[in-house]
């Protein structure tokens, strides 16, 4: 089978550090491809054309906020298709709906609890393995 890819856009070292050590745990058979500036997600996606099985996406990154990367995204022809999980410390109604309505497929606050961790990492494994 085939590793599932993993575009994480996450300007924070110890959040990168921890997804990773999460999906290991879970067993998960993953490629992980960093990206710390909004600025470069697009030209990234266009660069290699491998594009991934999701995208996890915070909001408050340097260069281009999320927000912006996500428009961009789903206003791409060739990019729109890819799934976005916004994951962020941003928990508010208005920031989650505003989201949602551009495109992503879930909204998840970072968790601050290893249960919360698992209860995303599902999340994140079914948005990704979902056919699309």
């Amino acid at each position: 089978m085939d590793p599932l890819k993993i575009l994480l856009v996450e300007d924070d070292q110890d959040d990168v550090e921890l997804m990773e050590d999460v999906l290991r745990e879970k067993g998960v058979h993953f490629t992980l491809d960093v990206i710390k500036q909004g600025d470069k997600v697009i030209s990234f996606l266009k660069m290699g054309k491998n594009f991934p099985n999701v995208i996890l996406l915070d909001l408050n990154i340097p260069k281009l906020h999320g927000r912006d990367v996500l428009a961009r995204l789903k206003a791409d022809d060739d990019l729109r298709h890819i799934p976005v999980v916004i994951l962020t410390t941003s928990s508010t109604p208005a920031e989650k709906e505003y989201c949602l309505k551009a495109g992503a497929h879930q909204f998840l606050t970072k968790p601050t609890t290893v249960d919360g961790f698992d209860s995303s990492i599902r999340t994140i494994l079914a948005v990704a393995t979902k056919p699309t």
